[in-house]
């Protein structure tokens, strides 16, 4: 059976995990046999709570041990059929459920003593003949796992595998439908297209690229996914406006919108620009987010051809 995680490598980490708890919790049982105690492993972290404490409710068990609500009752259902605990009224507070050991469930809390102490001292061997602290890495992953769970962390090497096929390539002519279906089905899902659209989309040769402007598409496996455009301005302030950035819903996150800025800003710095310029809408929050990552900040007072845009943002070099 190891022969498998041989092969896997840290892959097969649960599965690993579930057969050394799987071994704990056989030892377990057989331990509790040993001493003549009734009792199931998984009972052990409510009656503990139970066993310092009288008239808990099963949500401070739960929040105590770590468990839903749900598995908690589960085990105050199991232990109640075998006459450990008993469930009633706060005396104090008849509107709360309480739950406290039985005179059996009693019983067992001064004859398990010699089984903890035991099983501390058989641990403590155990740990001494390792080469690691095993209950302190518990510690340390549990503390790392709560920053970040293991789900994040592969769904962010996810984003970064696939984000490294992504390539940034110059416009060509074969890329006119792209450039313009993406950009469409971008502005349609949260707006409309209004005429200024209209006059850079279905001609972007005339309205962008003759007039000194570049368009960049982003390749996935070959396939455009993303554009953008830096569009030249006539104005003292600003070289170019960033616009017409488009992502293939097909491809969020894969870090495509950020790709595409940075190497419009890196062009606009080689053409020696003073600075960029940029209109959006505050309602597209993962935009304005990636904007301010770049180093845009917020302006005022500037006209503009879109109903849409209620926020203009510059960036200076």
């Amino acid at each position: 059976m190891m022969n498998i995680f041989k092969r896997t490598g840290k892959m097969a980490l649960g599965s690993r995990l579930r057969m050394l708890t799987a071994k704990f919790t056989d030892d377990a049982s057989s331990i509790y046999n040993l001493y003549n105690i009734d009792m199931q492993p998984k009972w052990f972290p409510v009656f503990y709570v139970l066993s310092e404490r009288d008239d808990v409710t099963i949500t401070e068990i739960a929040t105590e041990i770590g468990h839903s609500q749900p598995s908690v009752s589960r085990i105050i259902r199991e232990m109640a059929a075998k006459g450990l605990v008993i469930e009633g009224k706060d005396s104090a507070d008849g509107r709360r459920n309480v739950v406290q050991l039985s005179a059996a469930g009693k019983e067992i809390i001064d004859k398990i003593q010699h089984q903890y102490e035991d099983v501390n001292n058989a641990v403590e061997e155990l740990s001494a003949q390792a080469n690691y602290d095993l209950w302190k890495a518990i510690e340390e992953w549990e503390f790392l796992l709560e920053q970040k769970s293991l789900f994040q962390r592969v769904r962010e090497q996810r984003k970064l595998r696939e984000s490294s096929a992504v390539e940034i390539v110059t416009y060509e002519p074969q890329y006119q439908s792209a450039f313009r279906n993406l950009n469409v089905e971008w502005i349609s899902t949260y707006f409309k297209m209004e005429e200024a659209d209209y006059k850079s989309l279905d001609h972007p040769q005339a309205y962008i690229l003759d007039r000194g402007g570049y368009i960049l598409v982003a390749l996935y496996k070959g396939e455009p996914v993303g554009v953008c455009a830096l569009i030249k301005m006539d104005d003292p302030d600003y070289d170019f406006e960033l616009a017409k950035m488009a992502v293939s819903p097909r491809a969020q996150g894969m870090n495509i919108g950020w790709k595409l800025s940075n190497a419009a800003i890196e062009k606009a710095r080689l053409l020696g620009a003073k600075g960029l310029y940029l209109e959006s809408n505050t309602i597209l929050k993962p935009a304005i987010s990636l904007y301010h990552k770049l180093g845009f900040k917020k302006v005022t007072g500037r006209s503009t051809p879109y109903e849409r845009a209620n926020i203009q943002m510059e960036l200076r070099f």
